[in-house]
């Protein structure tokens, strides 16, 4: 045999060997697949809420040990989660997840951190046909006008948080200036809180650039706004990542009997609340308020691996795997989207919040959020809330606003 022909030869084999390989390899990754339920998270694993992203990635591995009793199996399949950074970038986000459905074979994504993101994600979702649980991203057009059939939410909407931050604001004789990050998480959180209120009055709004650290000129135009009014005067803040909107309390609020009032938010940016005992808000989750079995679990277990206290976004991923692995158990570990929309539509589960439930009409988890007043604690870095009163499901009228 010639040096050519020894070559040409060498070269038929290898390409007969690839060949057979894939054949052999092609059945066996389908069958790893079938025996796989593969759930992508797509979260700001970096950027300006990577905070919000890592809590929630906890929070999602926890409650998927929690939901399938430590096997991480469901209907006899393995579940897979397969991590997803969109850096806190739209354009990112909705890259990642479209290689999530269509290379990764992703039949569920959980995410994202930011409302800008989410709403780049929806119509990939409703593209692939595949669902979206959407977790923690707040803005209402998520489940209102740019929702579609495969968007589910166990986070909050902006609605379920201004509805409640109204029981502790809205008061005859206040008069409210508000402080929010200009993009779709702080101008729907305001609209939202705006539309709750039906007895204080709003004066002005402002809105800042959500990486905003120097607060001295929005902090002027509100206090312009409000210093010559009567009665009660609120500054009603809706911030979310870095920054200290809380500066705004330097420049002599109290000069004008000007108030700070503000949501929920985790641990870290509660530090904040330290130096305003006695505000009142509305919060989404504190790990020292609900009482049920599930959260005893969470906050036992969250000790145990990190000597820390869950907060605010472990319990949203928490609930988040919860939904998935009870839809799953519903369905035998079918994984087809109609099949799973139809068994998620209604669907109760319990969290560490308490009772969910998905409303059919625009799948927003219906759930409890809690009145609190803020207290002193030596053994705590953070102010913490104090539950004044949980405000259960039933007491909120949380509009419907999809086009369904």
């Amino acid at each position: 045999m010639t040096p050519q022909h020894r070559r040409t030869f060498v070269a038929s084999a290898a390409a007969c060997a690839i060949a057979l390989l894939a054949s052999t390899a092609a059945p066996l990754a389908f069958a790893q697949a079938k025996n796989e339920i593969r759930i992508a998270h797509v979260y700001s694993k970096s950027g300006p809420l990577e905070a919000y992203g890592k809590q929630t990635q906890t929070g999602l591995m926890m409650g998927l040990d929690y939901a399938t009793g430590g096997t991480m199996m469901v209907g006899g399949k393995k579940i897979v989660v397969i991590e997803k950074d969109d850096q806190g970038k739209p354009d990112v986000g909705k890259n990642l997840l479209a290689t999530a459905y269509g290379d990764d074979k992703a039949d569920i994504a959980v995410g994202p951190s930011s409302s800008g993101v989410a709403l780049a994600l929806l119509p990939v979702a409703e593209e692939y046909k595949k669902l979206l649980l959407v977790e923690p991203a707040v803005a209402d057009s998520i489940t209102g006008d740019k929702w579609n059939k495969y968007i589910f939410r166990t986070g909050r909407n902006s609605s379920q948080d201004a509805i409640s931050n109204a029981v502790a604001q809205d008061r005859e004789g206040t008069v409210i200036a508000t402080l929010g990050q200009d993009y779709a998480f702080g101008r729907d959180g305001v609209k939202a809180f705006k539309d709750s209120l039906k007895k204080a009055k709003i004066v002005h709004e402002e809105y800042l650039p959500a990486a905003t650290t120097d607060f001295t000129a929005g902090a002027q135009r509100l206090i312009d706004a409000l210093k010559d009014k009567p009665g009660r005067k609120v500054i009603w803040i809706i911030w979310a990542g870095a920054g200290n909107p809380f500066k705004i309390a330097d420049l002599d609020l109290k000069r004008y009997n000007i108030e700070i009032a503000t949501g929920g938010n985790i641990m870290p940016a509660m530090v904040s609340y330290k130096a305003f005992p006695g505000m009142e808000g509305a919060t989404y989750y504190y790990f020292g308020i609900p009482k049920n079995p599930v959260n005893e679990w969470l906050v036992a277990n969250h000790y145990k691996l990190y000597k820390t206290p869950p907060d605010f976004f472990t319990a949203g991923g928490m609930s988040a795997a919860i939904a998935i692995v009870e839809a799953l158990k519903k369905t035998g570990g079918d994984t087809s989207s109609d099949k799973l929309i139809k068994t998620m539509e209604g669907m109760s589960f319990e969290t560490p919040k308490g009772k969910m439930t998905f409303r059919k009409e625009d799948h927003q988890a219906m759930q409890s959020m809690y009145h609190f007043k803020i207290k002193v604690d030596p053994a705590f870095a953070w102010g913490v809330p104090e539950l004044v009163r949980e405000i259960k499901p039933e007491e909120m009228n949380v509009p419907i606003k999809n086009k369904r």
